[in-house]
């Protein structure tokens, strides 16, 4: 999809739905089409903004920062309702852009991601001392369905993982979006 933005008619269309006037100047050929598909039907607007032609920001997923790549450990920073972070080493999985890891549904980070799925990443060792930057991110909890998918990935990496009395409590599949 093109991201060529007619910014105050568009705008106006979305927020009250008012259409332009006839008098106003016509867009561009892209954006008439663009609007078209969305059932604009705007006739046009004097301030034309041309942006270059890629997908919208919003729709790519930011690359996991150079740092996390190939680390044995990452440190999860959740936060409470007071706004105080809490450190979590955890091991985690790479895939397509996004970070997954498991744990218990009980335990007090995925309460704490329940209230504020705002958290932040950084490399770090076993014990969690921090080794690296920080990165914001996203965490959302996963259905039931990814669950094999995301224990296969984590399996491939640590060779302890693949020992079944570790995992007998692990219910909760969460997947992290770097911002």
């Amino acid at each position: 999809m093109f991201r060529c933005v007619p910014a105050s008619a568009f705008k106006r269309y979305l927020l009250y739905r008012v259409k332009p006037s006839a008098s106003s100047t016509p867009p561009c050929s892209l954006c008439s089409l663009w609007f078209k598909l969305f059932r604009g039907n705007l006739i046009g607007s004097k301030r034309v903004q041309h942006l270059n032609l890629q997908p919208p920001l919003y729709n790519t997923a930011m690359p996991i920062p150079a740092e996390i790549h190939n680390q044995r450990y990452l440190s999860l920073a959740t936060f409470r309702k007071t706004g105080v972070a809490v450190h979590t080493p955890i091991w985690f999985a790479e895939d397509a852009n996004k970070l997954y890891f498991m744990t218990n549904s009980k335990l007090g980070k995925v309460k704490r991601l329940r209230n504020n799925p705002q958290v932040r990443i950084a490399p770090c060792n076993m014990r969690g001392k921090i080794t690296g930057p920080e990165s914001p991110a996203t965490a959302r909890i996963l259905p039931p369905e990814d669950y094999a998918r995301v224990r296969q990935s984590i399996n491939r990496k640590y060779w302890l993982a693949r020992l079944p009395f570790l995992w007998r409590n692990t219910d909760t599949v969460i997947e992290i979006t770097p911002e």
